[in-house]
């Protein structure tokens, strides 16, 4: 089963990943939580290239190749490895995030990047992505609650920025509803986790059916 959290900054998917992670464990399952971009040497090397504050400089299509790339990368080397082992993957971030910042955000034309996503990925699609909702200044106000020089490049966008990835993002899961949870970010960390088990159960539940 793979699993993609996603939602605007701040919106706590780290820590949803890892109540997951941790229940799945629990029940015998072999979890693989990773990131995008990153998780493998060289999608990490692309990251701290993609996220520097200091690369003003970097174009909306470099940004997509570089995003693409890492995808390439960690698809192939990490992902359906662990896929055809019969685990679970946890992946903060995927292929929806292109088309919630490139596209929405950026507003790239949105078949491209389908198609350069498409090629990345081999395919790919997770079995549940689940979106973490929350207003934009709200998470911005959550950042800033922690340490104001880790933000990096793409946090440090303008706010009519990340209001088009919100509305990009709110825009993929009514476009495929069977595949998204969407849930409102401003809810307890337990409430939320307990939604997130249930949709998950569910989920292999129907996989262990088939």
């Amino acid at each position: 089963m793979f699993v993609t959290f996603e939602g605007p900054e701040g919106s706590g998917k780290t820590t949803q990943i890892r109540l997951l992670a941790s229940w799945l464990t629990e029940r015998r399952h072999d979890v693989l939580m990773t990131r995008e971009p990153g998780g493998t040497r060289i999608g990490e090397g692309i990251r701290s290239i993609l996220l520097m504050p200091e690369h003003t400089e970097m174009h909306a299509e470099t940004e997509i190749l570089l995003f693409s790339a890492a995808r390439a990368q960690i698809v192939r080397q990490v992902i359906l490895p662990h896929l055809a082992g019969g685990g679970v993957v946890l992946c903060d971030r995927f292929a929806d995030s292109t088309l919630a910042y490139q596209g929405y955000g950026r507003q790239l034309h949105l078949d491209t990047l389908r198609m350069i996503t498409a090629f990345a990925t081999g395919g790919l699609t997770p079995d549940l992505t689940i979106c973490l909702d929350l207003p934009v200044l709200e998470g911005l106000r959550r950042k800033q609650s922690g340490d104001a020089a880790e933000w990096n490049r793409m946090e440090r966008e303008r706010l009519e920025f990340q209001e088009r990835v919100r509305g990009g993002f709110l825009a993929l899961a009514a476009a495929e509803p069977a595949r998204w949870l969407v849930l409102d970010a401003l809810q307890p960390v337990e409430t939320l986790a307990t939604e997130i088990r249930a949709r998950v159960r569910s989920k292999l539940s129907l996989a262990s059916n088939e």
